[in-house]
């Protein structure tokens, strides 16, 4: 009997071990909720103090601009490339502005957050660094932008005026 709790002991520890991997390989984040579909819930449904969020405005924090001082202000530029075997690769590059992935969903800290991506104006996905592989494109004409975002997920702007980078691309 001790034989077999050790052995289930092991399982856990190495086969949680390994779904972790698996789930951090396929971009899988543990962060409570989906932000990517405002769509399928209301801010009512959702309880964003029990998320981290505190007692901010869900639409406040997604939807309302940040607005930065000019000076020394974040910009952000990006290149869509075929991959060769499928897909897209997208390379962001930001001036002015740090990856922050530790502070994602927590209090906006001045020059760090990250990046939303959007395809034809429907969120795809958070980005957290320079890279991403895009697997697939709808067919049509495509927008392709992403916006540099605070912490709190609040996009960034300067008087107004988004900080964000986008490409137009036809997919056959």
């Amino acid at each position: 009997m001790d034989r077999s709790l050790a052995l289930f002991a092991i399982g856990l520890v190495f086969g949680g071990g390994v779904g972790f991997v698996i789930a951090a390989g396929n971009g899988i984040t543990f962060d409570g909720h989906d932000h990517a579909s405002p769509a399928a819930h209301s801010a009512a449904q959702m309880d964003h103090a029990a998320m981290g969020h505190g007692n901010m405005d869900h639409d406040m924090m997604h939807d309302t601009p940040m607005d930065v001082p000019a000076e020394n202000a974040p910009s952000v530029a990006m290149m869509l490339k075929p991959d060769p075997m499928t897909g897209y690769n997208l390379h962001v590059t930001v001036d002015n502005f740090a990856f922050s992935p530790e502070g994602a969903s927590l209090a906006h800290e001045p020059g760090k957050g990250h990046a939303h991506v959007y395809i034809n104006g429907e969120k795809l996905s958070r980005l957290y660094g320079e890279w991403m592989h895009i697997a697939s494109l709808p067919k049509g004409d495509i927008k392709v932008e992403v916006t540099l975002n605070s912490n709190d997920h609040r996009p960034l702007s300067v008087g107004g005026t988004p900080i964000s980078a986008s490409t137009m691309l036809t997919v056959e």
